[in-house]
């Protein structure tokens, strides 16, 4: 955080016209505002990284017409049991060797089976015991479940509201608008940081974009992580021949999150691997503050971990630094020589691997 910067007050009572007006704003004038809030509460040149694990992957039984993992589409997306509790902590190990700091542990289910929660509250014991934070998106919660997941010491859970209310049933109808709030209120009683955004580029309208940040903006408290997905069209899906998405209005929604929930973690998220350097770049201008890592998101994919950290090197952007139980001081001194070995391939070629 800069000090020089004075800090914009938090607010909970964002109107959907302001925040339509903040969309609107001449390109430079959003980025300069958006860039100034970010300084405020953050180092401009630092990046939480976290890295995803598919641990049940597909025969999801929800219509999301974004999503290959709805047993609904025929995807070519190959189905998999819920990963056993060893591998699951083999991937987290890698994870951590990489530089990740939070492990993220996702399940394509609507939720999960009480014969279920016995290994994923084990999965988050023995992930945490690595020193990493732990984060899960299982689907829809109740009030037990999350208190079960609190307690095995899940520190994120992440579930998403994907739009705006009123687009909402263009996207999903298996599940409602306020099942999803809900999950998020049990989610917070239980005493866990909530990881909550959307997807952009479904075919909603600018106002539609605004809806969607207006209620992540108005939560009583704003959701400490809020992911910005692209829509990436897999094929199969029914938004598989969706438009494109300008661009600049990706970066728009991202610095106006960042304007409207200033101690939030913006995550830049799916949809990165047709992302060109320069618009990372602009994201991370816009006040992206953190990122999936590693090859995979889920099912579908991401840049590769050595080319994020080559751009890292040349952006002079560093991982953040996570305060967790465990060995903190091999996890950092895993990320520098991550991005030394990064910055050093652009000029050498290592003939030992």
């Amino acid at each position: 955080m800069n000090a020089s910067v004075s800090a914009p007050a938090v607010r909970h009572d964002w109107s959907r016209q302001e925040i339509l007006n903040l969309l609107a704003l001449p390109f430079n004038d959003l980025l300069f505002q958006a860039q100034t809030v970010h300084r405020a509460h953050f180092n401009p040149n630092e990046v939480q990284v976290s890295t995803l694990c598919s641990i049940k992957t597909g025969a999801c039984p929800e219509d999301c017409a974004y999503c290959p993992q709805s047993a609904r589409y025929d995807t070519g997306l190959e189905k998999e049991k819920l990963m056993a509790v060893e591998k699951v902590i083999e991937e987290a190990r890698a994870a951590k060797a990489n530089g990740a700091s939070r492990f993220c542990m996702g399940a394509a289910w609507r939720s999960p089976r009480g014969k279920d929660m016995p290994y994923v509250t084990k999965m988050v014991s023995e992930v945490k015991s690595l020193g990493l934070e732990t984060c899960m998106t299982l689907g829809m919660l109740d009030e037990n479940q999350a208190r079960e997941l609190a307690d095995a010491g899940l520190d994120y859970y992440n579930h998403n509201l994907d739009t705006s209310p009123e687009y909402y049933g263009e996207i999903i109808t298996t599940r409602t608008y306020q099942d999803r709030l809900d999950t998020l209120a049990n989610v917070r009683s239980a005493g866990m940081k909530v990881c909550c955004g959307g997807i952009v580029g479904m075919g909603e309208e600018a106002g539609d974009r605004a809806g969607l940040l207006q209620q992540l903006a108005n939560m009583p408290e704003h959701p400490e992580s809020v992911p910005i997905n692209m829509l990436v069209r897999v094929e199969g899906t029914p938004l598989e021949q969706e438009a494109d998405l300008d661009p600049l209005d990706f970066i728009r929604t991202i610095a106006v999150a960042r304007i409207i929930m200033p101690q939030s973690h913006v995550r830049l998220s799916a949809g990165r691997e047709e992302m060109s350097d320069e618009m990372q770049a602009m994201a991370f201008f816009a006040g992206a503050n953190s990122i999936f890592y590693g090859e995979k998101l889920l099912t579908t994919a991401n840049p590769e971990a050595n080319k994020d950290m080559q751009l890292f090197a040349r952006l002079g952007i560093k991982p953040e630094e996570r305060h967790v139980h465990g060995d903190d001081d091999a996890v950092e001194a895993d990320i520098a020589a991550s991005i030394e070995a990064a910055h050093n391939d652009k000029f050498f070629y290592n003939a030992a691997q």
